[in-house]
C-alpha cells in the first residue's frame, strides 16, 4: 500500500469513490450514491487545482498496485486554540467498495493521524453524516470522541 498526495490523474479514481460513499455520506453528488453530473468537470478541475495549490490541504490517496482503493482530504487549520498548533480536519474519507471491511479504513486513518502529527498538529478533528452509524463506530474503535455537535448552512447558487 502507498499512501500519497493525488495528482490531477488520480481525479477520476477519487470522484469514483466519492460518488461510492454510500448512505448519507454526502458524496461528490448532490446527494450521497448519486452520480458525480458531467457539468460539475468544471468545478472539478477548479476545486482540485485549488487543493493541489494550497498548503494547507491536502487529497490523500491510498494506493494498492495500480488502484485507487481509498481517499481522504486534509484540511489544516491555523488557530490560537491548542496552543497555537494548528488542528487537522478530516474529509471525504472513502474506501473502494470491494475493499471495505478488511482494515483498509482503520489504514488510511492511521496514515493521516500520522501525517498530522509529523506536521505538528495538536487536534484531529472530523464530521460524520449522522444516519451513517457504522462510521460512527468505526471512528470510535480508532479513538475519536464525540465532543462537539456540528451544524450546516447549504448555500445554493
Amino acid at each position: 500500500m502507498i499512501f500519497r498526495v493525488a495528482t490531477r490523474q488520480d481525479l477520476p479514481a477519487v470522484l469514483a469513490l466519492l460518488a461510492d460513499g454510500g448512505a448519507g455520506a454526502g458524496g461528490a453528488g448532490d446527494r450521497a450514491g448519486d452520480p458525480v453530473p458531467v457539468e460539475a468537470a468544471g468545478a472539478h478541475e477548479r476545486a482540485f487545482a485549488a487543493i493541489e495549490a494550497d498548503p494547507r490541504n491536502e487529497l490523500m490517496v491510498l494506493q494498492d498496485g495500480d488502484a485507487l482503493v481509498g481517499c481522504l482530504q486534509l484540511t489544516y487549520v491555523p488557530g490560537l486554540g491548542q496552543g497555537g498548533r494548528e488542528r487537522v480536519l478530516v474529509e471525504a474519507v472513502r474506501i473502494r467498495a470491494d475493499r471495505r471491511g478488511g482494515g483498509l479504513g482503520a489504514e488510511l486513518m492511521a496514515l493521516a493521524v500520522e501525517r498530522a502529527r509529523g506536521r505538528g498538529c495538536g487536534l484531529v478533528q472530523l464530521t460524520s453524516d449522522k444516519r451513517r452509524t457504522a462510521a460512527h463506530r468505526f471512528y470510535e474503535r480508532l479513538g475519536f470522541a464525540r465532543s462537539h455537535e456540528g451544524f450546516k448552512l447549504r448555500l445554493e447558487p
